[in-house]
């Protein structure tokens, strides 16, 4: 694998979804587009949130994206086109530490072509 430049490094992009169904649709047509390496999806969260003055309770689906620095603004544009909330919850930041090798790993994820029947290490 290529050594990781330094100007790009890992982002970390999470969002909710109402089911498992909706988001497992956004997380392939994100990776199928290269925006991101992978979206780790857990399902079965329960978010309490205040939404147009009344205190909601609902079972939500997180999803947890790694991609590169210089691709997460693109990557949140295109969850914002393809999100089915009107206000998506969508956080994003930088690990201060990042194994070499998933780090290498997720850079050419987001920029190259692989072979037929390569796999991705674990994450």
């Amino acid at each position: 694998m290529p050594e990781v430049p330094s100007t790009n490094t890992i982002s970390l992009v999470l969002t909710t979804f109402a089911d498992e169904a909706s988001a497992a649709k956004v997380v392939r047509q994100l990776v199928e587009e290269r925006l991101a390496a992978c979206g780790t999806i857990l399902p079965k969260s329960r978010s309490i949130y205040r939404w147009k003055e009344q205190i909601e309770d609902a079972q939500e689906t997180v999803v947890l994206f790694k991609t590169t620095s210089n691709m997460s603004t693109e990557l949140q544009t295109r969850l914002l086109s393809l999100h089915p909330y009107e206000t998506p919850e969508i956080l994003m930041w930088e690990p201060s530490g990042t194994s070499s090798a998933y780090a290498a790993w997720v850079m050419e994820s987001v920029t190259h072509q692989h072979p037929c029947g390569s796999s991705p290490p674990e994450g």
